[in-house]
C-alpha cells in the first residue's frame, strides 16, 4: 500500500495489531530478500497453514468491506426532512382530524371530507418512494468496485502450488504466481520475473494511457503510485509475461480498498443541488408567510368565535364557539393548501425527465435527475485527459524514413486518431509506389508485432499492446507495394489486410521478447524463398547503438557514420518535444547461426533463444531504416469544445495520472493553454499541488483560465474538487477509471465515459457520455441552462398562481363572506389543472445566446424583487376576481350586460353577505329555490343554509375564474419580460395543448355528476361562462403592462423580439 496508508473501517485493536505487523512498511523501497524476511516467508515454501490462520485473524479476509447503508426506515424519515413536505404533512394530519370531527358531528359527507387528506398523503407517499429508490441506488458504485476484484489465485503454501484458491483467502505474506490475462488479487511486491518482461494494464487505477512495464528492482520510498514499478495492485491486469509475487496488502488496505473508502466518504457528503437549496429556502420563507397570514386571519375573525363583555373596565363573560373556531381553523388549513404549490415536485420531476430525454438524444445519459439542473450552473469542468480529451487509442502521428543519402531524412505526417485504418491518411504519400526503405518499415511494423485490431460493437479496439496496434494501423495506411505475389490476402476478412499479407510473405519462426535492458523486440522470419531475416523495433537510441548501417530510399545499404547518427537523433529530439513516444525500426539479413533454423527445438541455434542474455548479441550489426512517433491523440472536436467553454464562462481544468510533458503537449494542442504560453504557474503535478500550503492551493485554483494537474492520484483529485467547492464553484468532474470514482462521487456533477469507462466510474457518476465525447458535456451544459430557464418560468407561474389563491382566501376571511374555495378544490387546481401548463413551459425554446452568457451563480434567487412585485400584483387581481365573482352572484342580477338571474337565485345585500353568520337573528329572511344543472336547491327548512349549501354556484364561479386566470397567466409565463406580441402563444404549441387539457379536465369535474359532487360544484350556463371569461382575461392586460415597465427598466424588449424572429425563421 502507498506510504501513509490507513486502515479504513477496522477497529482500534485491529489497527494496533496491523501497525505492529508493519502497516507502514514500504515494500517497494526494499530489495526482494528484505521483503521475504519482513513477511517471514520464502518464495519456494510459502506460508504454512498455521501462519495463514494467524494472519487471517489479524488482517481478515481479502475483500472489500460492505458499508452498512442507512436503514429503509431511516431513508423514509429522511424524505420528510424538507420544509414543503413538512408543511404538507401537517396540513394533511389537520385535514384528516377535521374530516373525522365533521363526520362525528354529522357534517360533510364522508367521500368529500376525506378526499383532501387522502390526496395529500398520496403525494407524500409517492415523493418518499421516489426518494428512497434514488438513495438506495447510491451505493452501487461500491458493489461495482467489488466486481473488478479477482476471484481466484495460484498460491504457493507449504511448498505446494495451489491453483484456483479463492482470492478472498489470501493473506499478507502469501506467494502468488501470475500469468498473462490474470487479474491481480491483492497488492503485491514482485519477487521474480519468470518471463523476460512483465507489463500491466493499470490505467483504470492510475490514469496512465498505456500498459506499464514492471521490474523487481526497488524504488524510492516517497514515489507516487505510478512510480512503484516493482508493485502490482489489486484489480489491475497482466497483459504480458509471468511472475512470482509476495502479497503485501489485502482487502481494505489495498490501493483499491482506499478507493472504496473514498467513494463511501464522498457519497456521505453529497450536497443538495442549487435548485433544491433554493426550493428549501422558498419553503422556509413560505412557512413564515403562512404563519403570519394564518395569524392575521384568526385575529380578523376572532370576534366570530370568541366574545366577551366589559364589566368595570375588565373583560368578563367570555363566550367561545367551538363550531366557529373549527370553521376558521379549516380556513387556515385551506390557506396552507393554497400557499403550497403541491404540484411543483411532480412538475419539476417531469421537466427534468423530459430534459434527460433531450440529453440522451445528444449522447448524454443522465442517471440522477437533479443533475440536469445542476449542469446549467457549472462553473468549472475538471476533466481527465486519457479517454476524455484524448481517444485512449494510440495512433502514429509522424513517420520518419531514410532519404536518398545517409544524412537525409523524409518526414510524413499521419492523420487519424483511432484504430480505424480509414480514419485519416498519410500526407504526401506515394500511394502504391513504396520504395524499398518504406517497404522495410512497413514489413517490420507488421511482422514484429503481437497485436491485432478487432471489431467491438460499432467501433474498433486493440487486442494486445495499444502501441503495436497503432503500428499495424499505420501499415494499413501505408498500403502494399505493387508487384507482390497474387492471392496473398485471400481468405482474410479482417481490417488489417496489409499486415496479414506481410505476415504471409514473412513467416515468423522465433521471437526475441522485449526486455528493459536492451529496450527492443525482435523476430526471426523466413520468407517464401527460405531467406532468414531478423526484424527489430524498439527505443531509437538503443537500436542506433547496435546498428552499423542504414538503408537508403532505394534500398542500398551504407555505413551508419556519426553525421547520420546525429541527424537521426536530432529528429528524435524534435519529435520528443511534441510528447510523442518514438519507436525505431531496424533489420538484419546476415544470420549465420540461424541460416538453417526453422523453429525446430533440436536445432543448435534454438539454445541461443532460450537465454534472453543472448538477445543483444543476436540484435547487433543492425541496419537502421526509420522511426515512428506515436501518441494518444486528442479528439478532433475537443479544441472547439474548450473554446465554447471559454465563451460560456466555464473554466476547464485537466487532472490526469499521465506524465507532465505528455499532458502539457495535449493541453497546448486542444487550447487549454496557448501554444507559446508560459505555463510554469499553471501546470503542477498532483504531488506538487498537495505539498503547497493551504492558502497557496486556493490562490492556485483561483487563477483565471485553464489549469493542469499531472501524475494525479485519486486523493489529489478529491482535494482539488473539495477546494473548488469550498470556493463556491459548481464542479463537473469527468473520468473513466476506477481512480476517478471518488472524485466523481464528490463533485456536483460526476460524468463518466460510456464506452471506455469502467463500471465503477459509471456507478459513481451522475451522467454517462454514450460517445465518450467532451463536446457532449458542453452541449449538455447548454441544455441544462435551457432547462433551468424553463423551470424558472413554470416555478414563477405556479408560485404566482398560489399567491392568487392565498389572496382569495385571505380576502374571503377579511371580508367575512362565506368560504369561496375549499381545500379539495385548491388541491385539484394545484395538482391537476396547473400541472399540464407548468410542464409545457418546460418546452419553451432556448435562448440563442444561452452559451454566450456566464454561468449563473448557484445562489442566484429564483424570484427577483421586481418579479415578486409583479406576481403580488397578479395574485392580488386573482384574489379580487375570485372573491368578486362570488360576491357578484349573491348581490347582482346582471353584470356588464350579462344576465345572471336565469337560475332563479335570490339576491342579498353585501352587508347581509359579509355578516352571514348572524343570519339566524334576521327576521323575515327567506330565500327562493334555484336550479343548477339538473339539481334544484330549496331552503324552506333553513333559509340561512343559503350561505352554506346554497353557495355551491358561487363557489363554482370562483373556481372557474381561478382556473381560467391561471390558464391565461401561463401565457404570461412564456417570457419573463417579452410581450405576447413578440413571443406569441404558438412559439410553444405544447402550452396551447396543455391549456386545452386543463380546461378539459375542469369541464370533466363540472359536468360529470359524480365528480361534481366530490368537488362541491355544479354545471355553469353559457351566460355564466361569459362572466367567467370577462373577469379572467384582464390578467393578460395587467401583466403586459407590468412587462412593459420591466422592459423599460432593463431595455430588453428589442432583443426579445429579435430572438423570436430568429427562432421563427430557423
Amino acid at each position: 500500500m502507498g506510504k501513509g496508508g490507513q486502515n479504513y473501517g477496522k477497529g482500534e485493536n485491529l489497527s494496533a495489531k496491523m501497525e505492529s505487523k508493519g502497516e507502514n512498511y514500504a515494500p517497494w523501497s526494499k530489495d526482494v530478500g528484505e521483503c521475504e524476511e519482513k513477511y517471514q516467508v520464502s518464495r519456494e515454501q510459502g506460508l504454512s497453514s498455521a501462519d495463514v490462520e494467524k494472519r487471517r485473524l489479524i488482517y481478515g479476509l481479502n475483500e472489500l468491506e460492505k458499508h452498512e447503508g442507512p436503514s429503509i426506515f431511516r431513508l423514509i424519515l429522511d424524505q420528510f426532512n424538507d420544509t414543503l413536505v413538512r408543511i404538507l404533512l401537517v396540513a394533511a394530519v389537520i385535514s384528516f382530524v377535521l374530516a373525522w370531527y365533521d363526520g362525528e358531528e354529522g357534517g360533510e359527507m364522508e367521500i368529500t371530507a376525506f378526499v383532501e387528506p387522502i390526496v395529500i398523503f398520496l403525494i407524500l407517499i409517492v415523493n418518499a418512494t421516489v426518494g428512497v429508490w434514488q438513495e438506495n441506488n447510491a451505493e452501487k458504485a461500491l458493489e461495482a468496485l467489488k466486481e473488478i476484484q479477482s476471484e481466484h489465485a495460484t498460491v504457493v503454501r507449504e511448498g505446494r502450488k495451489i491453483s484456483n484458491l479463492p482470492a478472498k483467502e489470501l493473506v499478507p505474506g502469501d506467494i502468488v504466481e501470475l500469468r498473462v490475462g490474470d487479474k491481480v488479487p491483492a497488492d503485491m511486491r514482485i519477487l521474480k520475473l519468470i518471463s523476460s518482461t512483465l507489463r500491466v494494464e493499470q490505467g483504470s487505477l492510475t490514469g496512465e494511457s498505456e500498459a506499464v512495464s514492471k521490474t523487481t528492482k526497488p524504488v524510492s520510498e516517497d514515489v507516487d503510485i505510478q512510480g512503484k514499478k516493482c508493485m502490482l495492485f489489486a484489480g489491475t491486469t497482466i497483459v504480458n509475461g509471468n511472475c512470482i509475487c509476495l502479497v503485501t496488502q489485502t482487502g481494505m488496505n489495498t490501493e483499491i480498498g482506499k478507493m472504496h473508502y473514498q467513494i463511501h466518504e464522498a457519497s456521505q457528503s453529497e450536497e443538495d443541488t442549487p435548485l433544491k437549496k433554493k426550493l428549501n429556502e422558498f419553503g422556509e420563507a413560505l412557512t413564515a408567510i403562512i404563519g403570519v397570514i394564518c395569524a392575521v386571519v384568526w385575529l380578523i375573525n376572532v370576534k366570530y368565535f370568541l366574545s366577551w363583555e366589559f364589566v368595570d373596565g375588565w373583560p368578563r363573560n367570555f363566550k367561545f364557539s367551538i363550531e366557529k373556531c373549527t370553521y376558521y381553523f379549516e380556513i387556515a388549513v385551506a390557506l396552507a393548501v393554497a400557499a403550497i404549490p403541491e404540484g411543483l415536485p411532480a412538475v419539476i420531476t417531469t421537466c427534468l425527465a423530459l430534459g434527460t430525454r433531450k440529453m440522451a438524444a445528444k449522447n448524454a445519459l443522465v442517471r440522477k435527475l437533479p443533475s440536469v439542473e445542476t449542469l446549467g450552473c457549472t462553473t468549472v469542468i475538471c476533466s481527465d485527459k486519457t479517454g476524455t480529451l484524448t481517444t485512449n487509442q494510440m495512433a502514429v502521428a509522424k513517420l520518419v524514413a531514410m532519404g536518398s543519402q545517409a544524412n537525409t531524412l523524409r518526414s510524413f505526417t499521419v492523420e487519424g486518431t483511432t484504430y480505424n485504418p480509414f480514419d485519416g491518411n498519410i500526407q504526401n504519400w506515394p500511394v502504391g509506389e513504396l520504395d524499398l526503405n518504406l517497404q522495410m518499415i512497413s514489413k517490420i511494423a507488421a511482422v514484429c508485432n503481437d497485436a491485432d485490431v478487432g471489431k467491438s460493437e460499432h467501433h474498433l479496439v486493440a487486442n494486445g499492446m495499444p502501441t503495436e496496434a497503432a503500428l499495424k494501423v499505420l501499415v494499413e495506411k501505408m498500403g502494399l507495394p505493387s508487384g507482390l505475389p497474387p492471392g496473398t490476402s485471400l481468405g482474410y476478412d479482417g481490417v488489417l489486410k496489409c499486415s496479414y499479407t506481410w505476415n504471409r510473405i514473412e513467416k515468423r519462426i522465433a521471437t526475441l521478447e522485449f526486455d528493459h535492458d536492451r529496450k527492443s523486440m525482435g523476430v526471426i522470419t523466413c520468407s517464401s524463398s527460405g531467406k532468414k531475416s531478423l526484424l527489430v523495433k524498439g527505443a531509437v537510441e538503443n537500436l542506433l547503438e547496435r546498428s552499423s548501417f542504414v538503408q537508403l530510399r532505394d534500398g542500398s545499404i551504407v555505413e551508419l557514420d556519426q553525421k547520420s547518427r546525429e541527424t537521426i537523433l536530432e529528429s528524435l529530439r524534435e519529435m520528443s518535444t511534441s510528447a510523442l513516444r518514438i519507436l525505431g525500426f531496424a533489420y538484419k539479413e546476415d544470420l549465420r547461426d540461424f541460416a538453417t533454423y526453422n523453429g525446430d527445438e533440436d536445432h543448435p541455434a534454438h539454445e541461443l533463444l532460450l537465454n534472453p542474455a543472448n538477445y543483444s548479441s543476436i540484435e547487433s550489426n543492425l541496419i537502421f531504416v526509420g522511426l515512428a512517433g506515436l501518441r494518444d491523440p486528442p479528439r478532433g472536436e475537443v479544441a472547439q469544445a474548450i473554446e465554447d467553454c471559454r465563451t460560456a464562462g466555464i473554466r476547464v481544468m485537466v487532472i490526469t495520472g499521465d506524465n507532465k510533458n505528455t499532458a502539457e503537449a495535449i493541453c497546448r494542442e486542444i487550447g487549454v493553454f496557448g501554444s507559446h504560453e508560459d505555463i510554469g504557474l499553471r501546470s503542477l503535478t498532483g504531488k506538487e499541488f498537495i505539498e503547497l500550503p493551504d492558502h497557496e492551493k486556493v490562490k492556485h485554483l483561483k487563477q483565471s483560465g485553464g489549469l493542469l494537474f499531472s501524475r494525479a492520484e485519486p486523493r489529489h483529485k478529491q482535494e482539488i474538487v473539495r477546494l473548488l467547492k469550498e470556493l463556491g464553484e459548481v464542479v463537473a468532474m469527468t473520468g473513466d477509471g476506477v481512480n476517478d470514482a471518488p472524485a466523481l462521487k464528490l463533485a456536483d456533477i460526476g460524468i463518466s465515459m460510456g464506452i471506455a469507462g469502467t463500471e465503477v466510474a459509471k456507478e459513481a457518476s451522475d451522467m454517462v457520455l454514450a460517445d465518450d465525447n467532451f463536446n457532449t458535456i458542453v452541449a449538455a451544459v447548454g441544455e441544462g441552462r435551457s432547462i433551468y430557464n424553463n423551470m424558472k418560468a413554470f416555478i414563477r407561474y405556479m408560485i404566482s398562481s398560489n399567491i392568487g389563491e392565498v389572496a382569495s382566501i385571505f380576502l374571503t376571511a377579511a371580508l367575512g363572506i362565506p368560504e369561496g374555495l375549499i381545500p379539495v378544490q385548491l388541491l385539484w387546481v394545484n395538482l391537476v389543472t396547473d400541472g399540464p401548463p407548468a410542464t409545457a413551459l418546460g418546452f419553451n425554446p432556448p435562448d440563442k445566446d444561452i452559451m454566450k452568457k456566464p454561468p449563473r451563480r448557484s445562489n442566484d434567487s429564483l424570484i427577483s424583487a421586481w418579479i415578486l412585485f409583479r406576481y403580488l400584483v397578479i395574485g392580488s387581481y386573482v384574489g379580487i376576481a375570485t372573491v368578486g365573482i362570488f360576491i357578484i352572484w349573491y348581490t347582482r342580477a346582471s353584470f356588464f350586460g350579462i344576465d345572471l338571474s336565469g337560475d332563479g337565485h335570490s339576491l342579498v345585500t353585501y352587508s347581509q353577505l359579509s355578516n352571514w353568520g348572524q343570519c339566524h337573528t334576521w327576521t323575515n329572511f327567506s330565500v327562493s329555490p334555484f336550479t343548477a344543472g339538473a339539481r334544484v336547491f330549496t331552503f324552506d327548512a333553513n333559509p340561512c343554509d343559503y350561505f352554506q349549501t346554497g353557495k355551491i354556484k358561487a363557489m363554482t364561479l370562483s373556481l372557474s375564474v381561478l382556473v381560467s386566470i391561471e390558464m391565461f397567466n401561463s401565457l404570461n409565463a412564456l417570457s419573463e419580460d417579452g410581450s405576447l406580441m413578440s413571443m406569441p402563444p404558438w412559439v410553444n404549441p405544447w402550452l396551447l395543448l396543455a391549456m386545452s387539457v386543463s380546461f378539459g379536465l375542469h369541464f370533466l369535474i363540472l359536468y360529470v355528476p359524480f365528480l361534481a359532487q366530490i368537488f362541491g360544484i355544479v354545471p355553469l350556463s353559457l351566460n355564466e361562462w361569459g362572466l367567467v371569461l370577462m373577469v379572467s382575461l384582464p390578467v393578460i392586460i395587467i401583466d403586459e403592462f407590468l412587462k412593459f415597465v420591466g422592459r423599460c427598466k432593463s431595455g430588453v424588449g428589442k432583443s426579445n423580439a429579435r430572438r423570436y424572429s430568429k427562432h421563427k425563421s430557423e
